[in-house]
């Protein structure tokens, strides 16, 4: 039982050092995204690696995630007589939650993964060091372009998440319930509203800080060799899981609250 007790209070420890080291990291890159000019190469790499790499990936789980919700609502909705809503409650939770969340889970298995390992494998090889010696910040050099293509990227995926999911679910309703393909589109014009369009790619600006983030200061505070990479790898991505969870709790309370369109749209 001593033991455990340690284990979790080491654990908890270093978890908490470690979450300092995140909030100190933010403040630094808030100031060099204010006061210097990122390498316009390596923000492209990154760019590049954060968004078209994980392009198929992130449309084929919207498509499908559009299906699936089609298949547990018109079933339910068919059986209540309101079948010409499926297609506006799949946008609203599409736009609002799911979209947002998919490809923020997405790019942290895919892409803030490979921040924590790239960067963890450079600290415990002493290229950060080295980088330091050629008086180069790692914040700067590493960090920026990171936090840039992910605050752009994860925005862009969740648009684009949202387009094929609606359109799985369009495909599926027609299909398999016979909802017209006008019925779907009406639904979805009279329950979306703007605010639903623009909250999704913020929450995916806020996803992609995160991810960023927490990537790379696990990767930059990462010790112990290359079992400590696997270790570092690992807890930034619980970390980035449990940090885009509660911060969806927070911008859904703040975005969302006070009365909701859908007893007009309904009643009309």
């Amino acid at each position: 039982m001593n033991s455990i007790i340690k284990f979790l209070s080491t654990s908890l420890g270093s978890w908490l050092q470690r979450t300092w080291a995140a909030v100190l990291l933010t403040g630094r890159v808030f100031y060099f995204l204010f006061t210097r000019k990122p390498d316009p190469r390596l923000t492209l790499d990154q760019l590049m690696e954060t968004g078209p790499a994980s392009l198929i990936l992130a449309l084929f789980t919207a498509f499908v995630i559009g299906m699936i919700f089609t298949v547990q609502v018109a079933r339910e909705f068919q059986a209540l007589g309101a079948s010409s809503l499926v297609g506006g409650i799949l946008a609203l939770t599409l736009s609002r939650e799911l979209c947002p969340i998919m490809m923020a889970i997405v790019v942290a298995g895919r892409v803030g993964s490979a921040f924590a390992a790239e960067l963890g494998t450079m600290k415990v090889t002493e290229q950060i060091d080295a980088l330091y010696m050629l008086k180069t910040d790692p914040v700067e050099y590493l960090v920026m372009p990171r936090l840039i293509a992910c605050c752009i990227m994860v925005p862009a995926l969740t648009i684009l998440a949202l387009v094929t999911g609606l359109l799985g679910g369009l495909i599926l309703g027609q299909a398999a319930y016979g909802i017209a393909v006008s019925v779907f589109l009406d639904s979805i014009k009279n329950f979306l509203a703007i605010w639903d369009l623009i909250a999704g790619p913020i929450k995916g600006i806020v996803f992609g800080a995160l991810i960023a983030i927490i990537g790379c200061n696990w990767g930059l505070t990462t010790s112990g060799g290359a079992k400590g990479v696997g270790q570092s790898t690992t807890a930034a991505v619980v970390t980035m899981l449990l940090a885009i969870f509660v911060a969806n709790f927070l911008l859904t309370w703040l975005m969302f609250q006070g009365t909701g369109q859908g007893a007009s749209v309904i009643g009309s």
